[in-house]
Protein backbone atom coordinates (compact mmCIF):
# COMPACT_ATOMS: atom_id res chain seq x y z
CA UNK A 1 0.00 0.00 0.00
CA UNK A 2 1.70 3.10 -1.24
CA UNK A 3 2.26 5.75 1.89
CA UNK A 4 1.42 9.64 1.24
CA UNK A 5 2.48 12.83 3.34
CA UNK A 6 0.88 15.74 1.59
CA UNK A 7 1.88 19.38 3.16
CA UNK A 8 -0.49 21.64 2.47
CA UNK A 9 -3.66 19.32 2.16
CA UNK A 10 -6.11 22.26 3.28
CA UNK A 11 -5.39 24.23 -0.24
CA UNK A 12 -6.68 23.18 -3.71
CA UNK A 13 -3.76 21.07 -5.06
CA UNK A 14 -4.35 19.26 -1.00
CA UNK A 15 -7.91 18.62 -1.26
CA UNK A 16 -7.75 17.27 -5.56
CA UNK A 17 -4.60 14.97 -4.08
CA UNK A 18 -6.61 13.42 -1.09
CA UNK A 19 -9.50 13.02 -4.03
CA UNK A 20 -6.65 10.64 -6.00
CA UNK A 21 -5.03 9.03 -2.73
CA UNK A 22 -8.83 8.09 -2.60
CA UNK A 23 -9.47 6.91 -5.93
CA UNK A 24 -6.03 5.07 -5.57
CA UNK A 25 -6.65 3.25 -1.97
CA UNK A 26 -3.28 5.00 -0.89
CA UNK A 27 -2.57 5.26 2.58
CA UNK A 28 -1.98 9.06 3.69
CA UNK A 29 0.71 9.02 6.78
CA UNK A 30 0.88 12.67 7.22
CA UNK A 31 -1.20 15.93 6.53
CA UNK A 32 0.08 19.42 6.95
CA UNK A 33 -1.77 22.74 6.90
CA UNK A 34 -0.66 26.92 7.54
CA UNK A 35 -3.54 27.68 10.07
CA UNK A 36 -6.44 26.42 8.96
CA UNK A 37 -7.82 24.11 11.63
CA UNK A 38 -11.35 23.17 10.97
CA UNK A 39 -10.70 22.01 6.85
CA UNK A 40 -7.69 19.46 9.02
CA UNK A 41 -9.68 18.45 11.45
CA UNK A 42 -11.94 17.36 9.13
CA UNK A 43 -9.26 15.72 6.51
CA UNK A 44 -7.67 14.24 9.46
CA UNK A 45 -11.08 12.65 10.81
CA UNK A 46 -11.56 11.11 7.16
CA UNK A 47 -8.24 9.86 6.39
CA UNK A 48 -7.03 9.46 10.02
CA UNK A 49 -3.25 10.04 9.23
CA UNK A 50 -0.06 9.26 11.77
CA UNK A 51 0.81 13.02 11.87
CA UNK A 52 -0.67 16.19 11.50
CA UNK A 53 1.53 19.36 11.90
CA UNK A 54 -0.10 22.88 12.25
CA UNK A 55 2.83 25.25 10.72
CA UNK A 56 1.73 28.48 12.79
CA UNK A 57 2.46 27.52 16.22
CA UNK A 58 -0.53 29.77 17.68
CA UNK A 59 -2.69 27.22 16.86
CA UNK A 60 -0.61 23.99 18.06
CA UNK A 61 -2.84 23.81 21.40
CA UNK A 62 -6.31 23.84 19.77
CA UNK A 63 -5.29 21.63 17.00
CA UNK A 64 -4.56 18.89 19.55
CA UNK A 65 -7.26 19.26 21.55
CA UNK A 66 -9.78 18.90 18.16
CA UNK A 67 -7.90 15.34 17.85
CA UNK A 68 -7.43 14.16 21.12
CA UNK A 69 -9.73 11.70 20.82
CA UNK A 70 -7.96 9.92 18.08
CA UNK A 71 -4.43 8.50 18.18
CA UNK A 72 -2.80 11.35 15.62
CA UNK A 73 0.60 12.62 16.42
CA UNK A 74 0.15 16.94 16.12
CA UNK A 75 3.26 18.78 15.70
CA UNK A 76 3.64 22.35 14.47
CA UNK A 77 5.85 25.14 13.24
CA UNK A 78 8.82 24.63 10.71
CA UNK A 79 10.51 21.86 12.60
CA UNK A 80 7.20 20.03 13.33
CA UNK A 81 6.57 20.56 9.01
CA UNK A 82 9.95 19.97 8.26
CA UNK A 83 10.09 16.74 10.49
CA UNK A 84 7.30 15.29 8.92
CA UNK A 85 8.49 15.91 5.56
CA UNK A 86 11.85 13.85 6.18
CA UNK A 87 10.00 11.10 8.17
CA UNK A 88 10.97 7.87 6.63
CA UNK A 89 7.50 5.78 7.33
CA UNK A 90 5.55 9.00 5.45
CA UNK A 91 6.68 7.95 2.05
CA UNK A 92 6.18 10.05 -0.76
CA UNK A 93 5.92 13.84 0.07
CA UNK A 94 3.76 16.03 -1.79
CA UNK A 95 4.82 19.31 -0.95
CA UNK A 96 2.04 22.03 -1.83
CA UNK A 97 2.33 24.35 0.43
CA UNK A 98 2.08 28.13 -0.37
CA UNK A 99 5.12 30.57 -0.23
CA UNK A 100 8.88 30.10 0.95
CA UNK A 101 7.53 27.64 3.61
CA UNK A 102 7.88 25.04 0.82
CA UNK A 103 11.43 25.00 0.24
CA UNK A 104 12.88 23.81 3.89
CA UNK A 105 10.86 20.82 4.14
CA UNK A 106 11.68 20.03 0.22
CA UNK A 107 15.55 20.01 1.61
CA UNK A 108 14.54 18.26 4.11
CA UNK A 109 12.54 15.28 2.52
CA UNK A 110 15.42 14.83 -0.62
CA UNK A 111 17.89 14.87 2.58
CA UNK A 112 15.94 11.60 4.04
CA UNK A 113 16.37 9.90 0.20
CA UNK A 114 12.21 10.97 -0.53
CA UNK A 115 11.02 11.31 -3.72
CA UNK A 116 9.02 14.61 -3.73
CA UNK A 117 6.06 15.04 -5.83
CA UNK A 118 6.67 19.50 -5.99
CA UNK A 119 3.89 21.74 -6.24
CA UNK A 120 5.01 24.58 -4.08
CA UNK A 121 6.28 26.70 -7.06
CA UNK A 122 8.83 28.87 -4.48
CA UNK A 123 10.86 25.27 -4.19
CA UNK A 124 12.64 25.57 -7.22
CA UNK A 125 12.15 29.34 -7.96
CA UNK A 126 14.30 30.56 -5.18
CA UNK A 127 15.94 27.73 -4.56
CA UNK A 128 16.55 25.61 -7.76
CA UNK A 129 20.41 25.11 -7.81
CA UNK A 130 20.56 23.51 -4.28
CA UNK A 131 17.30 21.33 -4.74
CA UNK A 132 18.69 19.96 -7.92
CA UNK A 133 21.52 19.49 -6.78
CA UNK A 134 20.87 17.81 -3.37
CA UNK A 135 18.60 15.57 -5.49
CA UNK A 136 21.01 14.27 -7.95
CA UNK A 137 23.19 13.61 -4.80
CA UNK A 138 20.65 11.79 -2.85
CA UNK A 139 19.27 10.00 -6.53
CA UNK A 140 15.77 11.44 -5.36
CA UNK A 141 13.10 12.11 -8.17
CA UNK A 142 11.36 15.20 -8.24
CA UNK A 143 8.12 14.69 -9.86
CA UNK A 144 6.17 18.00 -10.92
CA UNK A 145 2.74 18.39 -9.92
CA UNK A 146 1.97 21.93 -11.98
CA UNK A 147 -0.01 20.85 -14.96
CA UNK A 148 2.33 22.68 -17.88
CA UNK A 149 5.63 21.18 -15.72
CA UNK A 150 3.72 17.66 -15.75
CA UNK A 151 3.11 17.86 -19.25
CA UNK A 152 6.90 18.90 -19.95
CA UNK A 153 8.03 15.81 -18.05
CA UNK A 154 5.34 13.71 -20.23
CA UNK A 155 6.73 14.52 -23.14
CA UNK A 156 9.83 14.23 -22.31
CA UNK A 157 9.06 10.45 -21.36
CA UNK A 158 11.32 8.08 -23.75
CA UNK A 159 13.23 10.97 -25.18
CA UNK A 160 15.44 11.89 -22.70
CA UNK A 161 18.50 11.57 -24.69
CA UNK A 162 17.22 13.88 -27.48
CA UNK A 163 18.19 17.46 -27.84
CA UNK A 164 15.63 20.11 -26.83
CA UNK A 165 15.72 22.32 -29.07
CA UNK A 166 12.52 24.63 -27.26
CA UNK A 167 9.66 24.15 -24.47
CA UNK A 168 6.41 25.70 -25.24
CA UNK A 169 4.95 26.93 -22.05
CA UNK A 170 1.49 27.05 -22.01
CA UNK A 171 -0.09 30.06 -20.63
CA UNK A 172 -4.22 30.29 -20.25
CA UNK A 173 -3.66 34.42 -20.02
CA UNK A 174 -5.97 34.43 -16.75
CA UNK A 175 -8.67 36.70 -16.43
CA UNK A 176 -7.52 40.23 -18.27
CA UNK A 177 -6.31 38.85 -21.05
CA UNK A 178 -6.37 41.71 -23.80
CA UNK A 179 -7.24 44.18 -21.63
CA UNK A 180 -5.38 47.48 -22.16
CA UNK A 181 -3.10 48.85 -19.92
CA UNK A 182 -6.35 51.59 -18.96
CA UNK A 183 -8.48 49.36 -18.06
CA UNK A 184 -6.19 47.12 -15.45
CA UNK A 185 -5.40 50.80 -13.59
CA UNK A 186 -8.98 49.68 -12.32
CA UNK A 187 -9.20 45.99 -12.13
CA UNK A 188 -10.30 44.55 -8.70
CA UNK A 189 -9.34 42.02 -6.66
CA UNK A 190 -12.33 40.07 -7.41
CA UNK A 191 -12.24 40.51 -10.82
CA UNK A 192 -8.50 39.24 -10.68
CA UNK A 193 -9.96 36.14 -8.41
CA UNK A 194 -12.25 35.12 -11.43
CA UNK A 195 -9.74 32.87 -13.77
CA UNK A 196 -11.70 31.28 -17.03
CA UNK A 197 -10.12 28.00 -16.71
CA UNK A 198 -9.01 26.66 -13.18
CA UNK A 199 -10.29 26.70 -9.69
CA UNK A 200 -7.55 27.54 -7.82
CA UNK A 201 -6.16 29.36 -4.42
CA UNK A 202 -6.43 33.18 -3.88
CA UNK A 203 -2.58 33.79 -4.56
CA UNK A 204 -2.22 31.67 -7.79
CA UNK A 205 -5.03 33.05 -9.34
CA UNK A 206 -3.53 36.27 -9.03
CA UNK A 207 -0.44 35.38 -9.89
CA UNK A 208 -2.00 34.37 -13.22
CA UNK A 209 -3.99 37.61 -14.17
CA UNK A 210 -0.67 39.10 -13.55
CA UNK A 211 1.29 36.22 -15.67
CA UNK A 212 3.96 36.37 -12.75
CA UNK A 213 2.59 32.51 -12.41
CA UNK A 214 3.73 32.24 -16.13
CA UNK A 215 7.04 33.75 -15.21
CA UNK A 216 7.62 31.42 -12.00
CA UNK A 217 7.10 28.52 -14.64
CA UNK A 218 10.04 29.77 -16.56
CA UNK A 219 12.51 29.80 -13.72
CA UNK A 220 11.16 26.23 -12.54
CA UNK A 221 11.71 24.82 -16.29
CA UNK A 222 15.29 26.40 -16.41
CA UNK A 223 15.83 24.24 -13.11
CA UNK A 224 13.90 21.28 -13.54
CA UNK A 225 14.87 20.52 -17.21
CA UNK A 226 18.15 22.07 -17.25
CA UNK A 227 17.40 24.20 -20.32
CA UNK A 228 18.54 27.81 -20.38
CA UNK A 229 16.06 30.46 -20.43
CA UNK A 230 16.30 31.65 -24.39
CA UNK A 231 14.75 27.88 -24.57
CA UNK A 232 11.56 28.50 -23.34
CA UNK A 233 8.80 30.27 -24.92
CA UNK A 234 5.24 31.30 -23.37
CA UNK A 235 2.57 30.82 -25.50
CA UNK A 236 -0.95 32.12 -24.65
CA UNK A 237 -3.01 29.01 -24.84
CA UNK A 238 -6.64 29.56 -23.95
CA UNK A 239 -8.51 27.03 -23.79
CA UNK A 240 -5.89 25.07 -21.55
CA UNK A 241 -6.34 21.83 -23.36
CA UNK A 242 -2.12 21.90 -24.54
CA UNK A 243 -0.75 21.47 -21.11
CA UNK A 244 2.49 22.15 -23.00
CA UNK A 245 4.91 21.05 -25.27
CA UNK A 246 8.57 20.22 -26.26
CA UNK A 247 10.52 21.27 -29.58
CA UNK A 248 13.02 18.56 -30.52
CA UNK A 249 16.34 19.41 -32.57
CA UNK A 250 14.57 17.71 -35.25
CA UNK A 251 11.58 19.90 -35.38
CA UNK A 252 9.42 17.70 -34.27
CA UNK A 253 6.52 19.02 -31.53
CA UNK A 254 4.98 16.57 -28.59
CA UNK A 255 2.76 18.42 -26.58
CA UNK A 256 0.76 16.58 -23.88
CA UNK A 257 -2.94 16.94 -23.90
CA UNK A 258 -6.07 16.53 -21.19
CA UNK A 259 -8.89 18.29 -19.70
CA UNK A 260 -8.11 20.92 -17.11
CA UNK A 261 -8.54 19.11 -14.00
CA UNK A 262 -5.40 18.90 -11.50
CA UNK A 263 -6.15 15.70 -10.65
CA UNK A 264 -4.40 14.63 -13.34
CA UNK A 265 -0.89 15.87 -12.93
CA UNK A 266 -1.32 14.87 -9.29
CA UNK A 267 -2.31 11.51 -10.09
CA UNK A 268 0.60 10.90 -12.52
CA UNK A 269 3.39 12.71 -10.30
CA UNK A 270 1.98 10.26 -6.74
CA UNK A 271 1.71 6.71 -9.65
CA UNK A 272 4.80 7.19 -11.71
CA UNK A 273 5.35 5.79 -14.02
CA UNK A 274 2.30 4.06 -13.71
CA UNK A 275 -1.02 5.48 -15.21
CA UNK A 276 -4.18 4.38 -13.40
CA UNK A 277 -7.62 5.30 -13.90
CA UNK A 278 -8.52 9.12 -12.58
CA UNK A 279 -11.72 10.25 -11.70
CA UNK A 280 -11.14 13.80 -13.84
CA UNK A 281 -13.01 14.57 -16.66
CA UNK A 282 -12.12 13.60 -19.94
CA UNK A 283 -11.21 15.52 -22.92
CA UNK A 284 -13.37 15.73 -26.35
CA UNK A 285 -11.49 17.89 -28.55
CA UNK A 286 -15.08 17.84 -30.84
CA UNK A 287 -16.52 19.76 -28.05
CA UNK A 288 -13.63 22.61 -28.41
CA UNK A 289 -13.66 22.21 -31.85
CA UNK A 290 -11.04 25.28 -32.17
CA UNK A 291 -7.97 26.01 -30.37
CA UNK A 292 -6.00 29.10 -30.13
CA UNK A 293 -2.54 30.19 -29.74
CA UNK A 294 -1.20 33.61 -29.38
CA UNK A 295 2.25 35.66 -27.84
CA UNK A 296 1.52 37.22 -24.30
CA UNK A 297 1.62 41.19 -23.75
CA UNK A 298 5.37 41.00 -21.56
CA UNK A 299 5.48 44.75 -21.89
CA UNK A 300 1.56 45.58 -19.88
CA UNK A 301 1.73 42.50 -17.84
CA UNK A 302 5.44 43.09 -16.79
CA UNK A 303 5.60 40.55 -14.21
CA UNK A 304 6.54 37.96 -17.11
CA UNK A 305 9.42 39.79 -18.40
CA UNK A 306 11.01 40.36 -14.56
CA UNK A 307 10.78 36.66 -14.20
CA UNK A 308 12.30 36.24 -17.18
CA UNK A 309 15.03 38.60 -16.63
CA UNK A 310 15.50 37.32 -13.15
CA UNK A 311 16.41 33.09 -13.81
CA UNK A 312 18.57 34.61 -16.75
CA UNK A 313 20.68 36.87 -14.64
CA UNK A 314 20.57 33.96 -12.07
CA UNK A 315 21.92 34.21 -8.29
CA UNK A 316 19.22 35.60 -6.14
CA UNK A 317 17.52 37.62 -8.29
CA UNK A 318 14.05 34.76 -8.39
CA UNK A 319 14.04 35.20 -4.93
CA UNK A 320 13.98 38.76 -5.08
CA UNK A 321 11.36 39.05 -8.00
CA UNK A 322 9.49 35.92 -6.40
CA UNK A 323 9.60 37.51 -2.62
CA UNK A 324 8.52 40.61 -3.55
CA UNK A 325 5.74 39.41 -5.63
CA UNK A 326 4.62 37.26 -2.67
CA UNK A 327 4.55 40.15 -0.71
CA UNK A 328 2.50 42.40 -3.03
CA UNK A 329 -0.11 40.03 -4.03
CA UNK A 330 -2.03 40.54 -0.14
CA UNK A 331 -1.87 43.65 -0.43
CA UNK A 332 -3.43 43.93 -4.07
CA UNK A 333 -6.38 41.32 -2.66
CA UNK A 334 -6.74 43.87 0.62
CA UNK A 335 -6.90 46.72 -1.59
CA UNK A 336 -3.88 48.64 -0.53
CA UNK A 337 -1.93 48.71 -3.76
CA UNK A 338 -3.36 48.63 -7.70
CA UNK A 339 -2.69 45.74 -10.20
CA UNK A 340 -0.19 47.14 -12.14
CA UNK A 341 2.11 48.35 -9.24
CA UNK A 342 2.53 44.77 -8.81
CA UNK A 343 4.53 44.44 -11.99
CA UNK A 344 6.24 47.41 -11.56
CA UNK A 345 7.37 46.97 -8.73
CA UNK A 346 8.33 43.58 -9.43
CA UNK A 347 10.45 44.60 -11.87
CA UNK A 348 11.75 47.60 -9.43
CA UNK A 349 13.35 44.38 -7.56
CA UNK A 350 15.65 43.55 -10.54
CA UNK A 351 17.57 46.86 -8.98
CA UNK A 352 18.42 45.17 -5.60
CA UNK A 353 21.40 43.23 -5.61
CA UNK A 354 21.32 39.28 -6.33
CA UNK A 355 24.32 37.93 -6.94
CA UNK A 356 26.35 35.61 -5.50
CA UNK A 357 26.26 32.14 -4.20
CA UNK A 358 22.59 30.91 -3.38
CA UNK A 359 22.47 29.24 -0.02
CA UNK A 360 19.72 28.52 2.70
CA UNK A 361 20.65 31.49 4.77
CA UNK A 362 21.25 34.28 1.49
CA UNK A 363 18.18 32.89 0.08
CA UNK A 364 16.19 33.69 3.57
CA UNK A 365 18.13 36.92 4.03
CA UNK A 366 17.29 37.96 0.41
CA UNK A 367 13.30 37.10 1.03
CA UNK A 368 13.96 39.75 4.22
CA UNK A 369 14.91 42.26 2.14
CA UNK A 370 12.51 42.06 0.12
CA UNK A 371 10.16 42.12 2.09
CA UNK A 372 11.21 45.38 3.41
CA UNK A 373 11.91 46.66 0.18
CA UNK A 374 8.36 46.41 -0.39
CA UNK A 375 7.36 48.02 2.97
CA UNK A 376 9.59 50.81 1.59
CA UNK A 377 7.79 51.42 -1.31
CA UNK A 378 4.11 51.28 -0.18
CA UNK A 379 3.54 51.87 3.08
Amino acid sequence: MKKITILGSTGSIGTQALDVCKANDFTVYGLAALQNEAKLEAQARAFLPKVVCIFDESHYQSMKARLADLDIQVVAGMEGLCGLAADLEGGMVLNAVMGMVGLQPTLAAIEAGKDVALANKETLVTGGELVMAKAKEKGVQILPVDSEHSAIFQCLNGSRHCRIEKILLTASGGPFYGWSREALEKATPAAALKHPNWSMGQKITVDSATLMNKGLEIIEAVHLFGVKPAQIEVVVHRESVIHSAVEFEDGSVIAQLGAPDMRLPIQYALTYPERTACPAKRLSLTDYGTLTFAKPDAATFACLSAAAEAIRRGGLYPTLVNCVNEALVPLFLAGKVGFLQIGELVNEALSLNGSGEVTLGRILAAEKEAQEFVNRRVF
